[in-house]
């Protein structure tokens, strides 16, 4: 039974062994095929390569048209930049003037109330509106129109060189006291101050108001007192002050006041009163000038701010 089983056992192994040597045959068949197909200009299948070409890295698809999509995008945009810029010139053109205002040159000898007159045959007017009065201060035509609008034109140097409105500046409450009779039509209201006419005083019947010529920048505010009124009509320049009758009605103390306590004086920089320490109106930068007076202490060029509490 043992030599039975040791000559299975052996005939087993050497069909296995057969078995193994046909599979290396077959296997170097494959490759000796393989290698005869490549040599005769064909490729291997499944490998993917060109007949005699040699493997390398992949390569990336060209770049061009991208960049000129890009250029083409940026000039396009250049272009509609450039066609912008008169589309913009032209609708600042149109655009309304603010306040209505209106700089016409005329031919010589023409007359229009309704305008302000300018040097060169230049006027300046304002839409649905008319001139009440019109004071020269520091080579600026200082007007007051029926709006209750205070307005500064710097004259042109020449017919060729247009005018142009310097400032704007609105009185409170005056538009209503402008259409009375009692105004007479805006008489008296515009009042230049300072040796150099460089302050403009607006005095109505609630408050002066004082103005920098030179660049309408509020100085300082004066208001009547309870129960009185400022009458810009009636007023004297002594020297370089500028005396305001302000009446007073009623039953109070007021009205028992004898009448010269019923004037105020003012000049450029204020009400003129004993002790007093005003602002200065000069520009920034300037030399501060000196109040007259006996102490003759410099002015503080610009506006005090409060110190918090």
């Amino acid at each position: 039974m043992a030599a039975v089983s040791i000559a299975a056992f052996a005939v087993f192994a050497k069909a296995g062994v057969s078995h193994a040597s046909g599979a290396t045959e077959h296997a170097s068949g494959v490759t000796e095929h393989a290698s005869g197909a490549t040599e005769h200009g064909t490729s291997a299948p499944g490998t993917g390569t060109r007949p005699g070409a040699v493997p390398g890295p992949r390569q990336e698809p060209p770049r061009a048209p991208a960049r000129r999509a890009r250029r083409a995008r940026r000039l396009l945009t250049g272009l509609l930049a450039l066609a912008a810029v008169p589309l913009l010139a032209l609708a600042h053109e149109a655009r309304p003037a603010p306040f209505g205002d209106r700089l016409t040159l005329h031919a010589r000898g023409a007359d229009d109330h309704r305008a302000v007159p300018l040097p060169h045959g230049w006027s300046y007017a304002r839409d649905g509106h008319r001139p009440l009065a019109v004071v020269p201060a520091r080579g600026h035509a200082v007007a007051l129109w029926d709006d209750g609008l205070v307005t500064a034109t710097t004259p042109p140097a020449s017919a060729r060189h247009a005018p142009h409105v310097r400032w704007h500046r609105a009185l409170p409450d005056a538009a209503p006291w402008l259409t009375r009779r009692a105004a007479r039509p805006g008489a008296g209201v515009l009042r230049v101050l300072g040796p150099d006419a460089r302050m403009l005083a607006v005095v109505t019947p609630r408050r002066i108001t004082a103005y920098r010529v030179a660049d309408g920048d509020l100085r300082w505010v004066l208001p009547a007192r309870e129960g009185c009124r400022f009458e810009p009509a009636r007023a004297a320049r002594v020297g370089h002050a500028l005396l305001i009758a302000q009446p007073c009605t009623g039953r109070g103390r007021e009205a028992a006041e004898p009448w010269t306590a019923q004037l105020v004086a003012v000049d450029d920089i204020g009400r003129i009163v004993p002790r007093r320490n005003p602002l200065g109106n000069d520009i920034p930068g300037s030399r501060p000038r000196s109040v007259p007076g006996p102490t003759s202490a410099p002015t503080v060029p610009e506006k005090v701010v409060a110190r918090p509490r």
